[in-house]
């Protein structure tokens, strides 16, 4: 199952019938895989080697319902957490998590929401649920690895956006492919397979503490989309601001789509990011100015037999520039093939191979099971650790929705 543009399953309740009373529904995916990874080539010296591990692969149980209120209104909600297979104690509400109302007009929600852009991502990824270590979510966005984002949210608790110290196995994506969290969207209603979505982000962290503490975090992420028959396409558009003392703005454009040709499907995606830092620190060269990344992508799925599924796709990071100019050897590919075997309706199997190279000055690290050959975030221009490490990895496991 591919990401969706936030709410569009819940939407979907409003149109199925009058309900009596709200109608709750459990739900969810358990998805293990066992993973062979290693880091080789890194220029600090710091070869991982082979290491294996069972990762979770963005599991999840969520609880979805609807009410309706009469006169074409409808209630909806969603509580939807991860899921992580050797971690106990997993916090709710850590994926989409919403209350709305749905009717003629569209759907209007408020919560921890997946916007345009990070859902365009998702759609346009060959794999299913768009997630382990071969998803689009290792280089679109990052901005040579700067504008990475936990896996506790692309936004804190305060709604402000936060650089990741991204630990071992995590999922660590850009900033643009987490969820916000204190965001209200509305989605239109689709027109012959045209729909719009627009997120605003709340600036609830703003505080003044002085020029070291200042913080007045907001943003929108705006998409269209058309979506009729074997055809998809969208563009996105997310811009935040910040409000730190750095005065940051960072922004994301994004155009993707897919054809499907019953047999095979071709995806491809074109992403570009910027950022603008005025206000660096004394000396900091990487933190004044604008910097911009392209990354473009191309995938394919193919299905061998009525139950089998190949699918491989590719990813060109190019350099990073700065004030218009590129810094070298701070570019990355990525590589995927894999099949999956549907056992049931529910339940696939799975088998993966991915290949992350970066150039001499670059340390991507896969978006989704991270192996950790960079400690922290890096600056665009010079990363911290883990400079042109190559990264390859295998998955083999099973699926199962719920």
């Amino acid at each position: 199952m591919q990401k969706k543009l936030i709410a569009l399953a819940v939407a979907g309740l409003a149109s199925t019938g009058a309900f009596a009373q709200s109608n709750v529904t459990v739900y969810g995916v358990a998805d293990a895989t066992f993973d062979v990874v290693r880091a080789s080539n890194v220029k600090d010296g710091y070869d991982l080697g082979n290491t294996t591990r069972v990762s979770s692969n963005s599991s999840y149980i969520g609880f979805k319902g609807a009410e309706a209120l009469g006169n074409g209104l409808t209630a909806v909600f969603q509580v939807e957490s991860g899921v992580d297979f050797a971690a106990g104690g997993n916090p709710l509400a850590t994926r989409d998590t919403f209350v709305g109302l749905a009717g003629g007009f569209g759907t209007v929600v408020m919560g921890n929401l997946t916007g345009p852009t990070r859902a365009l991502g998702g759609a346009v990824d060959v794999n299913s649920g768009a997630t382990g270590i071969g998803t689009n979510g290792g280089l679109i966005g990052k901005l040579g690895n700067y504008l990475t984002a936990a896996s506790t949210g692309g936004t804190s608790a305060g709604g402000d956006a936060t650089l990741a110290d991204c630990g071992r196995s995590s999922i660590c994506v850009s900033i643009f492919d987490q969820r916000w969290k204190n965001a209200v969207a509305y989605v239109s209603p689709s027109f012959a397979g045209l729909s719009a979505t627009v997120a605003y982000v709340a600036n609830e962290n703003k505080a003044f503490h002085g020029a070291g503490g200042a913080l007045n975090t907001r943003g929108y992420d705006t998409g269209l989309k058309y979506a009729n028959g074997p055809i998809m396409g969208a563009v996105t558009y997310n811009a935040v601001s910040f409000g730190d003392s750095g005065k940051t703005d960072v922004s994301n454009f994004r155009v993707g789509g897919s054809y499907n040709f019953g047999v095979a499907s071709l995806r491809a995606l074109f992403d570009h990011t910027r950022a603008d830092h005025f206000d660096g620190a004394a000396g900091d060269v990487a933190d004044v100015g604008k910097f911009t990344q392209n990354v473009f992508g191309l995938g394919a799925t193919y299905n061998v037999t009525p139950a089998g599924k190949l699918l491989a796709q590719a990813y060109f990071a190019r350099d990073v520039k700065f004030n218009g100019s590129s810094a070298k050897d701070t570019g990355a590919k990525l590589f995927e093939v894999g099949y999956e075997h549907s056992l049931s309706k529910r339940t696939i199997l799975k088998a993966v191979y991915a290949h992350l190279n970066n150039d001499n000055n670059a340390n991507y690290d896969f978006g989704i099971n991270f192996v950790g050959i960079a400690a922290s975030p890096s600056s665009a221009i010079a990363p911290a650790s883990g400079l042109g490490a190559s990264l390859n990895g295998i998955q083999l496991g099973l699926r199962h929705s719920f």
